[in-house]
């Protein structure tokens, strides 16, 4: 099988890799590696050849800067891009913040940003994957991932998947405290991708998630616990994805994230930038470089949300398998029609009560050759249908705003997210953001 990996030259690029080489009964036999930036692809092909020294069998790897290129004959797509690269994360970021506003990349009005600029690229993606290599499942790994998913389905359908490793990692932690190891349970998972809750999670026919809530020391073992503290998980009565933490603390995120100096997007350009450099000085230590690089990235990642304390589980690496091992999981059920279970970013069709059926939702599917079926799921709690709608139309308003260059739609998305509390400061925003990232100044073509 052929896998072409859309921004190969990322840094994440050598996590999939090695999770293939892990599993050579695969069947991955070629992985194309594309990006516009051939100085990262070089970097990154450097360090797979050392990962993969003296692997026998080992999939051969290709670079090329050219999308179709890579996409020919392709089985599956990796599309991980970075629009405007981390230069304009870092203005995603960045403004938000100087307007007394959450700055972070997917959440709030950085989300926003970041999916302006990403949905016409995205959709262009699906354009020539239907061209080229319409046999081909996507799956997508670009953040915003449920927004940007939503827009590829426009063009492939269900052939468009997104991914995240939150909601299963956090399943699975709580199955670990709880003494269950690697028995099957049942997930009561319900969200759309960074905004969701593990309600419930049984385990022969029992739901075992109460006792990790009414155990002092169970609870404040879990990420979830030292992050939101015991008594509001109790009150929520479910365990919410990290991200959820910015909606809940809002003023003290934006509090942690303004004191703590560099913002996530500053440290990851410099470091970044320090390893693509060092790299073309050395490329014979490829390999050492990225793996200290990336040891320093999840000893820093979400620090000031966690008051300084480190934690694993980097932007997608986590010790139970990490975003790389749901991708694999994923392509294994889909190839070798072997059916799992797992929770991906899927269309809803009559999942999530309250939610349109063309919208994607994160849910529990069971995948087989057919792709992935969305699992029934109670319906959410006011609270949480109120948000997800919310958040979801916010979702939609963006898509229509980068594929009809409307600034009405952008401003209306801005000044209807839960984190924008003005509807003047959201006109700001789009200003602000045209301002300083040409990508989406360029998206926004209606200047009425």
């Amino acid at each position: 099988m052929k896998l072409a990996m859309l921004g190969g030259g990322g840094f994440r690029t050598p996590l999939v890799y090695a999770a293939l080489l892990a599993d050579r009964a695969g069947g991955v036999t070629e992985v194309v590696l594309q990006d516009p930036d051939r100085t990262h692809l070089d970097a990154i092909g450097h360090v797979l050849d050392q990962t993969s020294a003296g692997v026998l069998d080992a999939p051969r790897v290709s670079v090329t800067t050219e999308l179709d290129q890579a996409l020919e004959g392709a089985d599956f797509v990796f599309s991980a891009v970075r629009v405007g690269g981390l230069e304009a994360r870092v203005a995603d970021e960045r403004v938000a913040l100087d307007l007394g506003l959450l700055g972070q990349e997917t959440t709030g009005p950085g989300g926003i940003a970041y999916g302006l600029r990403t949905i016409p690229v995205a959709i262009h993606i699906a354009e020539r994957v239907r061209a080229v290599a319409p046999q081909a499942w996507v799956i997508n790994f670009t953040n915003p991932a449920g927004m940007i998913t939503e827009a590829m389905q426009i063009v492939l359908g269900d052939r468009a998947v997104g991914i995240c490793d939150t909601p299963i990692t956090m399943a699975k932690r709580v199955a670990r405290l709880l003494g269950l190891g690697n028995d099957p349970v049942e997930m009561d998972y319900v969200g759309l991708n960074h905004l969701g809750w593990l309600r419930g999670l049984r385990h022969e026919g029992v739901d075992v998630l109460p006792r990790l809530l009414g155990d002092d020391a169970l609870l404040g073992a879990t990420e979830e616990g030292q992050l939101f503290g015991l008594d509001w998980l109790r009150t929520l009565g479910s365990v919410p994805n990290e991200y959820l933490y910015y909606y809940y603390f809002a003023r003290e995120a934006v509090a942690a994230i303004r004191s703590g100096g560099p913002t996530r997007g500053e440290f990851l350009q410099e470091q970044q930038g320090r390893f693509y450099d060092a790299v073309s000085a050395e490329p014979g230590r490829a390999r050492e470089l990225w793996v200290a690089t990336r040891q320093e990235r999840e000893e820093t990642y979400m620090a000031a949300e966690h008051a300084g304390r480190p934690r694993g589980g980097e932007e997608g690496v986590a010790d139970v398998g990490g975003y790389e091992g749901v991708a694999l999981a994923l392509m294994r059920a889909i190839a070798r029609d072997e059916p799992a279970s797992m929770i991906l970013n899927v269309r809803n069709g009559s999942t999530v009560v309250g939610l349109p059926e063309d919208a994607v939702v994160e849910v529990p599917v069971t995948v087989d050759a057919s792709g992935p079926v969305a699992s029934a799921v109670s319906p959410p709690d006011l609270h949480q249908r109120g948000l997800m709608e919310q958040v979801k139309a916010v979702d939609r308003l963006t898509i229509e705003a980068a594929t009809t260059g409307s600034v009405t739609a952008a401003e209306k998305a801005f000044g209807l997210h839960p984190l924008v509390d003005s509807a003047a400061v959201a006109r700001q925003l789009v200003a602000a953001y045209r301002e300083r990232i040409p990508e989406v100044d360029a998206v926004l073509s209606d200047l009425r």
